[in-house]
């Protein structure tokens, strides 16, 4: 007789996939910070370089760890304009923002010794051989949290199994009565996955990856994507090019009106992120960072929405222009 680790009987479970879900090899932990956390723990780095328009999360681990940090600018085209030597024991971090510049990555893979990709909006980028890179979950799907590490040096700890059911309520609301109604306990969560301590990802969270289309995804993003390029990219001061894209996080639309443009749009319930407003705080006011923070607008393009929701967004900024 077989034996088992499991109850038999009582209640009926949450009808869920048991398919792996995506980046099956790489480390499945709680969050991007603590996977940041994971490499600069497993390399011993003593210092990073960051750039100067990033999330303030960012510091989480480093504060935590006490590792030394200078900041770089970025250019026009979101490129690092930084020429500095990366010695054995510091590391370069950058953003692949909002999942246009896998190019830039590239680039810098080959130059840059002790090289850390943030690939938190770009989930379906693949990672490139040898080089730390992580990627968030909860970006681009409605789960409560979990992250991806591909690091090339593994940690002898044994972390704890993270837990996710407390960190439900956001999108049980949104699914019942809309997002709005929804979003007082998603700034909760938020709150919530500060501070953690590095765990493994959720079984929830692993569950409900596992029952995601992610070809589906992927193609209604990239669509929404190519629409919202196709009404938008002739008026966008940043420079896009549509080839080199998976699936983005967002649609990054750059013009003098954008401030202007996210407040009046609620008025129609169309609801547009700033990133970051923490960097106002490190640059001067001319620089290109706070021209991106003030009046850069990401678009959405989750596969959430459809052909006449994107429409819709993409020729009401064009008429407003």
């Amino acid at each position: 007789m077989s034996l088992i680790n499991k109850p038999i009987g009582g209640y009926s479970e949450l009808g869920l996939n048991k398919f792996t879900g995506y980046h099956s090899e790489a480390l499945h932990l709680n969050t991007g910070r603590n996977s940041l956390e994971y490499i600069l723990r497993a390399n011993g780095y003593k210092k990073i370089y960051l750039p100067f328009y990033i999330c303030d999360v960012v510091f989480e681990p480093i504060n935590k760890l006490d590792i030394k940090f200078d900041y770089y600018h970025i250019d026009e085209n979101l490129d690092p304009a930084l020429a500095t030597t990366i010695k054995d024991d510091e590391v370069f971090l950058y953003v692949n923002y909002f999942g246009v510049k896998k190019k830039t990555v590239e680039k810098l893979a080959d130059n840059i010794k002790n090289l850390i990709v943030d690939n938190t909006h770009d989930f379906f980028s693949s990672p490139l051989n040898g080089i730390d890179t992580f990627y968030s979950a909860r970006k681009f799907f409605g789960v409560p949290d979990g992250a991806y590490l591909y690091t090339k040096n593994i940690l002898p700890d044994k972390f704890e199994q993270d837990y996710s059911y407390n960190r439900m309520e956001h999108l049980l609301i949104q699914t019942d009565k809309g997002i709005e109604e929804g979003y007082e306990s998603f700034c909760k969560n938020e709150r919530l996955l500060s501070r953690q301590p590095i765990r493994n990802m959720s079984h929830l969270t692993r569950a409900l990856l596992g029952n995601i289309n992610y070809e589906d995804v992927k193609k209604q993003r990239k669509d929404n994507f190519l629409l919202l390029h196709e009404k938008l990219g002739y008026i966008n001061e940043l420079k896009i090019e549509p080839d080199e894209i998976d699936a983005p996080f967002v649609y990054p639309f750059l013009c003098a009106k954008g401030k202007e443009i996210k407040k009046i749009a609620v008025d129609k319930k169309i609801y547009i992120d700033t990133f970051w407003d923490c960097v106002l705080n490190k640059v001067d006011r001319n620089s290109i960072e706070a021209r991106l923070t003030n009046d850069l607008l990401p678009l959405p393009v989750s596969q959430m929405y459809g052909y006449n929701e994107i429409d819709f967004l993409g020729n009401y900024i064009r008429n407003y222009l």
